[in-house]
């Protein structure tokens, strides 16, 4: 695949994103015409792993909204998101506002984060929750957040599991309505194209722009990509609970989180690795 065929889809994603972002602000899913609380976006083992983020510099890459840029801030973090959608950076400034919070906004593809935040270097690098399956070269993404890095700087990856990926939803005809693995763990077959009406939240359709394109990646290519970029894995946590009702057999948990009745499988991990 040519570099201007891949500049056009993320291009094609960049456009999807910015016409996504009025319907995410109006949904019921973010909820921002209620009590904000970013903090229920992270699985209670992420503050662990995250350690003290008081007087810490943290950025927070491919943000959206902003909804958990927000609870860093609050941590007493100096807090600041980066994402490619300029409506997604105009509308988390307004929320930023509107909290009374100090958060600073860039607009950037990721993989040109260093040279649009110049001299600037992190103590943590937050990125996860939707992100990697929207960026086709793992090693460049990798680089890039190590770059961003001061040495001993930690980079945390809270993402959906490569098994939440594969699982499809709905049943073919004649079928029950188990899940089953439909799309692919592993990455390197290139990308996938969704023209999608509606995004993941409730709300209208889509106008305009309802292209976009994702990368499947497993997790022995985030692995191998993070340490090809000299970073050092320290730990990594798998879960079998997601922030929202996924599917409609999910059932909240005591953590006030969703999980599957049966099996037991992995829908989120935690990965913690330092420079």
């Amino acid at each position: 695949m040519t570099s201007d065929e891949l500049a056009r889809m993320m291009r094609a994603n960049q456009a999807n994103w910015d016409a996504r972002t009025p319907v995410h602000v109006a949904s019921r899913f973010y909820g921002l015409d209620q009590d904000l609380d970013p903090a229920r976006w992270f699985a209670p083992f992420e503050w662990d792993d995250l350690g003290e983020l008081t007087g810490r510099d943290v950025l927070h890459l491919q943000c959206h909204l902003g909804t958990e840029t927000l609870a860093f801030a609050r941590r007493g973090a100096r807090t600041t998101g980066l994402d490619f959608s300029s409506a997604s950076v105009a509308a988390a400034r307004d929320i930023a506002d509107k909290a009374g919070l100090e958060v600073g906004y860039v607009q950037a593809n990721v993989y040109d984060a260093v040279d649009a935040l110049g001299e600037r270097r992190f103590d943590v690098v937050y990125t996860g929750k939707g992100a990697l399956c929207y960026l086709p070269d793992l090693d460049r993404w990798a680089d890039v957040a190590a770059r961003l890095l001061r040495p001993g700087g930690r980079l945390y990856v809270a993402e959906f599991h490569p098994v939440l990926s594969a699982l499809g939803p709905t049943p073919a005809p004649g079928e029950g309505p188990e899940l089953l693995l439909r799309h692919d763990y592993l990455g390197g077959a290139g990308p996938v194209l969704r023209d999608a009406a509606h995004t993941y939240t409730d709300g209208p359709a889509v106008e305009g722009a309802t292209d976009s394109y994702e990368w499947a990646h497993g997790m022995g290519e985030v692995l191998n990509a993070l340490t090809g970029a000299g970073l050092t894995v320290r730990s990594l946590r798998e879960t079998e609970e997601l922030p929202w009702q996924r599917w409609p057999h999910m059932r909240r948990t005591d953590s006030g989180w969703w999980r599957l009745p049966e099996p037991r499988i992995p829908l989120l991990y935690g990965l913690l690795a330092t420079r």
